[in-house]
């Protein structure tokens, strides 16, 4: 009983987080465009933007290894276990795909909002890792753990840029209104979703790998790295 509770939730832990960085790296890539043609010229930025693209690619690589490792394909969730998917929905009224980014980085008054929820979503993911690194279940799987110390090592850079750009244009930070619905879409992924899931009798797995259909990244100019 003890192993099938194990493996459930690390199935389910995987699974969630490769979503997530999926969603991460391909959102990303739209963002790069339009930030290229509107600051054609800020080097730093674009690059800083590229790095965190290749990161989140690297991350979900990773996490798709060590299923590879497991000889099992991942539980297929969707968008209602994603933490940028939610946020984007509240604060955009919109899902991230009916987007355009050029609309939001052409307009400061959204792309600064913007920025502020990607931000936030870094921290969290960060506070997240560091939380299961001292969990038991995550601590008795080595590869898992080798995955998220890179991922803790990796955070701190993806939101600096963000908060950079909100900084040098005079943009205020993440106010308390902000702040409470990262907290809120936090738990209730934590205390509804992930209970609902590990509840389900039978959940189904996906069929194939999110990044199947993905466009090549040097088409936006972010270098793809994987490291497992």
């Amino acid at each position: 009983m003890r192993g099938w509770f194990e493996q459930r939730y690390l199935d389910l832990l995987g699974s969630i987080y490769i979503y997530n960085e999926h969603r991460g790296y391909t959102a990303i890539d739209g963002v790069i465009e339009a930030v290229r043609t509107r600051w054609p010229d800020d080097a730093a930025f674009i690059a800083r933007l590229a790095k965190h693209r290749a990161d989140e690619r690297k991350h979900y690589m990773m996490f798709r290894r060590w299923f590879e490792r497991r000889g099992v394909m991942p539980i297929a969730v969707d968008r209602a276990c994603g933490h940028i998917d939610r946020f984007v929905g509240i604060m955009f009224g919109s899902a991230i795909d009916a987007l355009d980014p050029m609309q939001i980085v052409k307009r400061d008054e959204l792309f600064e909002r913007m920025c502020r929820v990607v931000s936030l979503t870094e921290r969290r993911g960060h506070r997240q890792v560091r939380i299961l690194l001292r969990h038991p279940i995550v601590r008795r799987d080595s590869r898992l753990v080798k995955i998220f110390r890179i991922i803790e090592r990796d955070e701190p850079s993806h939101w600096a840029p963000y908060d950079e750009w909100l900084s040098v244009h005079g943009r205020r930070p993440p106010n308390w209104w902000e702040r409470a619905i990262d907290r809120y879409i936090h738990g209730e992924l934590l205390f509804i979703k992930l209970p609902l899931l590990f509840a389900t009798p039978r959940l189904s797995r996906r069929s194939g790998w999110p990044d199947e259909h993905d466009f090549d990244a040097t088409h936006h100019g972010a270098p793809v790295a994987a490291n497992g």
